[in-house]
């Protein structure tokens, strides 16, 4: 139902796939599975998130800020050295700061849904942390194209994305991602998703 060809068309749904697995080094139909396990989990959280006026303007400014247009979308093949260059974190560029954006969207369930997205799809937890740091700035490059071109302010933000919280909630995954997002998460950084992910990268 949300994969990386609905949200950015065939052509560029296809190349970030591709990409993906490249990093990740699994076959493109297991990430494929993965990434329609994890986008309707990013999709649900933001949407939650922007659900409060002020939830809701804060996505706004982070768009007109650091994702205007949707830009990091024409480089989808240069992503994965934007992401993890070099494992300097404080070197990324706001646009491509998959584990800040993770952070926002998603506060201390960053380890359960990393793990419940491995369980589901066979891959291993590092894997699957790498593939969520990519769809984290994917996402918020999409948000941000369709803000420009649709000319959307915080109300129409909240608007986009609550229509597509009930898309989800509606499919049949939709009760198990509600209730696994509810859980509480303990917070720790140890268990964040950029911690996985470079741990998996430093391990291979």
């Amino acid at each position: 139902m949300f994969s990386l060809e609905d949200l950015l068309g065939q052509q560029q749904g296809t190349q970030a796939v591709d990409q993906i697995s490249q990093q990740v080094g699994a076959q493109p139909s297991l990430v494929n599975s993965a990434i329609q396990m994890a986008l309707p989990m990013i999709l649900n959280q933001m949407a939650n998130n922007a659900s409060s006026p002020q939830g809701a303007e804060s996505l706004n400014n982070a768009l007109e800020r650091d994702h205007a247009g949707g830009g990091i979308l024409d480089n989808l093949g240069g992503l994965g050295s934007l992401i993890f260059g070099g494992g300097q974190q404080q070197s990324v560029p706001k646009q491509a700061d998959a584990g800040g954006i993770l952070g926002h969207i998603f506060g201390g369930n960053q380890s359960q849904v990393t793990q419940q997205v491995s369980q589901q799809s066979g891959l291993g937890i590092g894997q699957v942390a790498q593939i969520l740091m990519f769809l984290a700035p994917i996402v918020m490059g999409y948000l941000g194209k369709q803000k420009q071109e649709n000319n959307l302010d915080a109300g129409g933000l909240q608007s986009m994305l609550g229509q597509q919280q009930q898309q989800i909630q509606q499919a049949p995954q939709g009760s198990f991602i509600e209730r696994m997002l509810d859980q509480d998460g303990d917070g720790s950084a140890m268990d964040d998703i950029a911690s996985m992910a470079f741990k998996y990268m430093t391990n291979k």
